[in-house]
C-alpha cells in the first residue's frame, strides 16, 4: 500500500475502495454427485448481494465503529479486512501487523492447553516463538488463567476463551486490531480490562475496527460511526450523532411494528367480545376484557412524550397511566435541553381507569453513567380527578451532562400502576466550568 495522507496529513493504513460482495445462496443444496444427478433441482442457487460497493478510509492511531442491522455486512466487511474472505469486485489496502478477534478461540485446538493454544494463536499473526517467550507472562496475567493456563481450553468456559484470545491478539504490537462482537463475553471487571487496554493500544497508534450493537462500547472507544444499511454506507461521522440517529430508527421500526401488532390483537378482541356477548362464559369475556385493558396499557411511548428514547419501557399493572409528558424551559417551550440554573417544568398527563381513593406520583432523574441524581412525589388526595395533569416547577440545579427521566404512577401503598424507564433523555448545559459533580450549589469565596 502506497504511504498517504487524508486531507488532514493522517497517515491511511486501511483502504476500502468500491467494494463489493455477494455469495451463493442455495435452496437445497445437494451434498453428493449423486443426489445432484437424480435430483438436479437441488442445485439451484442465486447470487445475494451482501456489500453494494462500500468505500472508507482508516487513519493510523483511529478507532473506527462499524454498525447497522443484523445481515447489513457488518461482519463481512471485518473479515474482508482480515482477508478471511475476498472482494467480487473493488480492493482492500492495509498497511501493517493485523491482528484479529473475529470469532470466539477461533485458531484454538480444544485438546492443547492453554499455554500451548498461546504459542499457535500467535503464529497464525506472525510472531516468532522468540517473540512470545518474552510476552508469555504478559498474556498469561492479563488473561488471569494462572490456575488454569496449562488445562485443555476444551474444559474452558466461553469467558476464558474470550479472555486468553483477548489476552494474545492484544500482546502481539499489532498496527490494526480488528474486534467482531467479542467484548460481549466476559465479566464486567474484565470488560473494564480490555477497554482500558484498548485505550491504551489507541493511544500508542494501533488503529482499531471494532463491530458492535453495543453503543456504549462504541461512544467509549471508537472516533467514527460507520452506519451500512443494504450493503451501503449510509452515513459516518460523529459516533454520538451517528448513534443516536441509528438508535432512533431502530426505535422507530420497532415500534411501528408493535403498533400494527397491537392493532390486530385490538381487532381479534372486539371480534372475540362480540361473539362472548351472546354466550353465557362469563370467565371468558371477562379475561377478554382483561386482555384489552392490557394492550391499551402496553401501547407505544411515541405519543406520550415528544422526545422519548430508544430503550424506555413501561410497566405497572394498569389501572392508571401517563398520557403525556414534556419538559418545558423558562420561555414554555418544549424541550430536551436546559441549562443550570434555569426555571423548568415537568408536565405529566394522567387518565385514572379505575375507581381509587388517590395516588402517587413519582418522579426520578439518573445520570447516564447509573447515578441517581434527584427524585420527589406527590401524594394526591384532595380534589381528586379521573384524568389531568399534574407540573413539577423547579430551578435546575443539575450540571452539564446527560441525564434520563423515570416516572411512576401508583397506590399510596406502592402498586405501581404505570411505570415508565428511561422515559426521555434531558441535556443540560452549563455556561461555565467553576463546578464539578452533578449539582450546583449557592456559594461563595472569600479570602482572609
Amino acid at each position: 500500500m502506497e504511504n498517504f495522507r487524508d486531507a488532514d496529513n493522517r497517515e491511511i493504513v486501511i483502504e476500502v475502495k468500491d467494494v463489493k460482495k455477494k455469495f451463493r445462496s442455495y435452496q437445497d443444496k445437494a451434498s453428493s454427485l449423486k443426489e445432484r444427478f437424480v435430483n438436479p433441482s437441488r442445485g439451484k442457487h442465486e447470487d445475494v448481494m451482501i456489500l453494494r460497493g462500500i468505500s472508507f478510509q482508516v487513519a493510523r492511531g483511529e478507532a473506527v465503529g462499524i454498525i447497522g442491522r443484523n445481515g447489513c455486512g457488518k461482519s463481512t466487511t471485518l473479515k474482508l479486512l482480515t482477508r478471511i474472505l475476498y472482494p467480487n469486485e473493488g480492493h482492500i489496502n492495509m498497511k501493517g501487523r493485523v491482528s484479529s478477534l473475529i470469532e470466539l478461540g477461533a485458531g484454538f485446538h480444544p485438546d492443547m492447553t492453554g499455554r500451548e493454544n498461546i504459542y499457535t494463536n500467535a503464529s497464525i499473526f506472525g510472531i516468532t516463538r522468540k517473540e512470545v517467550d518474552r510476552r508469555l507472562n504478559d498474556i498469561i496475567r492479563f488473561s488471569e488463567l494462572e490456575e488454569y493456563i496449562d488445562n485443555p481450553v476444551r474444559t474452558y468456559s466461553s469467558g476464558m476463551y474470550m479472555r486468553l484470545a483477548f489476552a494474545v491478539a492484544i500482546n502481539v504490537d499489532a498496527d490494526i486490531l480488528l474486534i467482531d462482537e467479542i467484548l460481549a463475553v466476559g465479566d464486567s471487571g474484565f470488560q473494564k480490562k480490555c477497554f482500558e487496554k484498548l485505550k491504551e493500544i489507541k493511544a500508542s497508534g494501533t488503529t482499531i475496527v471494532i463491530v458492535s450493537h453495543s453503543m456504549d462500547q462504541m461512544y467509549r472507544i471508537c472516533d467514527r460511526l460507520i452506519w451500512i444499511e443494504n450493503g451501503l454506507i449510509r452515513k459516518e461521522g460523529v459516533p454520538k450523532f451517528i448513534g443516536e440517529e441509528y438508535l432512533m430508527e431502530m426505535e422507530s421500526g420497532r415500534i411501528d411494528r408493535i403498533e400494527v401488532e397491537n392493532q390486530q390483537v385490538k381487532e381479534e378482541l372486539e371480534q372475540q367480545l362480540q361473539e362472548e356477548a351472546t354466550s353465557e362464559s362469563s370467565e371468558e369475556t371477562v379475561a377478554l376484557i382483561r386482555r384489552q385493558k392490557e394492550i391499551a396499557h402496553n401501547e407505544t411511548l411515541k405519543e406520550v412524550c415528544k422526545f422519548y428514547q430508544p430503550g424506555a419501557r413501561r410497566g405497572g399493572r394498569g389501572g392508571a397511566k401517563f398520557t403525556f409528558v414534556t419538559l418545558e424551559n423558562s420561555d414554555g417551550e418544549e424541550t430536551n435541553v436546559i441549562k443550570t440554573g434555569e426555571y423548568c417544568r415537568i408536565r405529566l398527563g394522567y387518565k385514572i381507569e379505575e375507581k381509587l381513593p388517590s395516588v402517587r406520583f413519582s418522579l426520578g432523574i439518573t445520570r447516564d453513567d447509573g447515578v441517581y441524581t434527584y427524585g420527589t412525589y406527590l401524594e394526591y388526595k384532595e380534589s381528586f380527578k379521573d384524568s389531568g395533569e399534574v407540573i413539577l416547577s423547579f430551578d435546575n440545579a443539575l450540571l452539564r451532562g446527560k441525564y434520563v427521566l423515570d416516572l411512576w404512577l401508583e397506590t399510596l401503598d406502592g402498586e405501581a400502576l404505570d411505570s415508565v424507564y428511561s422515559l426521555m433523555p434531558i441535556i443540560v448545559k452549563t455556561d461555565n466550568d467553576e463546578e464539578r459533580g452533578f449539582c450546583t450549589m449557592a456559594h461563595k469565596w472569600t479570602c482572609v
